[in-house]
């Protein structure tokens, strides 16, 4: 693929979108739906993922998992409190919804780290990988105190995922560590009661269905590390994010550096906007991405049409509208260089939907 980093921004806007659309054809397609049903028959739990915007952060690829069975949560700097009114309200719902059709739920709250370069971590956290483990430990308490400490329904699990290997280390509750970058092709037949002696509150059902993920992300390391041998996989890739994007169903830019992501979950925006607006200027007068403009993006998810797609159209133009308000105020010349599109994404075919302003 060319370096998209350097074309046109009306060129890069046109190849998002067109990335949105494929991805959602693929998603829709027979296969891609057939291989859900499957995975769900076999594997009940339901299973959502808090990360980071970063898309390096992509644990579907990194676990060999089909499309659309992780539910994700992202948000710049991987942060949430699980004390945000909206966030509550859809974590609460989620786990309402899964449990209502006879579901556990599983979260991984995941921070992410570099092994071989502490600049390659979250910049988020400062590169500071013990403030972001205890970040994610206290998201973890938040969930006990919603959903209960029991465990026996919903399972709040602390995941690292180092990005050089793309590796999962699994944090058991007693404080010990199981790093899947350490373990080798020999340790597939010990991983299940490895993580059986991790989890011992973890429900059985619940573990039967982590294990495939960490038997597809040990599996995904074996590639990463045949790409580097052949020195096919670049490490050292710096920061040319052009995109701003606010709200939810972006699960298509699961690449690196392109987009800056932000969750509609704090009840201050305004905070990760101006941090995300000053990262793109920055780029723009450090040349690492053309300074003909940049691409303000907001989308909100809807399950049904009538009320539930009108309501997302409201929602997803005020979040734009909030948005490129902060970024006039606060970095006059870089707004005059905006281009904003709204959009709503049908939840159930991923199919991204442009609206009016």
């Amino acid at each position: 693929m060319k370096d998209i980093h350097r074309q046109a921004i009306s060129q890069r806007i046109d190849w998002l979108f067109d990335l949105a659309r494929r991805h959602g054809e693929t998603f829709r397609g027979p296969e891609a739906w057939l291989a859900r049903e499957r995975y769900h028959a076999e594997h009940p739990t339901a299973i959502g993922v808090l990360k980071c915007m970063d898309g390096r952060i992509n644990i579907p690829v990194a676990t060999n998992t089909p499309a659309g069975i992780l539910m994700p949560f992202r948000n710049l700097g991987g942060m949430f409190d699980l004390g945000w009114p909206h966030l509550g309200e859809v974590l609460a719902h989620h786990v309402q919804r899964m449990t209502g059709n006879g579901r556990r739920v599983l979260f991984l709250i995941t921070y992410h780290w570099s092994r071989g370069n502490p600049q390659r971590g979250c910049a988020g956290f400062g590169y500071d990988t013990a403030a972001a483990i205890a970040h994610t430990q206290e998201i973890r308490r938040q969930m006990e105190h919603i959903f209960g400490s029991g465990h026996g329904t919903v399972y709040p699990l602390v995941c690292g995922f180092e990005t050089d290997e793309e590796a999962l280390s699994i944090h058991g509750s007693d404080g010990s560590v199981l790093d899947l970058a350490g373990l080798g092709g020999a340790d597939l037949a010990t991983l299940e009661p490895r993580l059986a002696a991790l989890l011992p509150d973890m429900p059985v059902q619940m573990r039967a269905d982590l294990l495939p993920l960490m038997l597809g992300n040990l599996e995904h390391i074996c590639e990463i590390r045949a790409q580097t041998a052949r020195q096919q996989r670049r490490l050292d890739i710096e920061h040319r994010e052009w995109v701003i994007c606010i709200g939810r169903g972006f699960d298509f830019l699961h690449t690196p550096n392109l987009a800056l992501i932000i969750g509609p979950y704090s009840p201050d925006l305004a905070d990760p906007i101006r941090k995300a607006a000053g990262i793109i200027d920055a780029n723009m007068k450090a040349g690492r991405i053309p300074d003909d403009g940049f691409l303000l993006l907001a989308s909100v998810p809807y399950d049904e049409i009538g009320v539930d797609r009108a309501r997302a159209e409201l929602k997803s133009r005020f979040l734009s509208r909030f948005a490129a308000d902060v970024i006039r105020e606060e970095f006059p010349e870089l707004a005059g260089r905006m281009s904003s599109r709204n959009a709503v994404l049908d939840w159930r075919s991923r199919n991204l939907e442009l609206i009016g302003a």
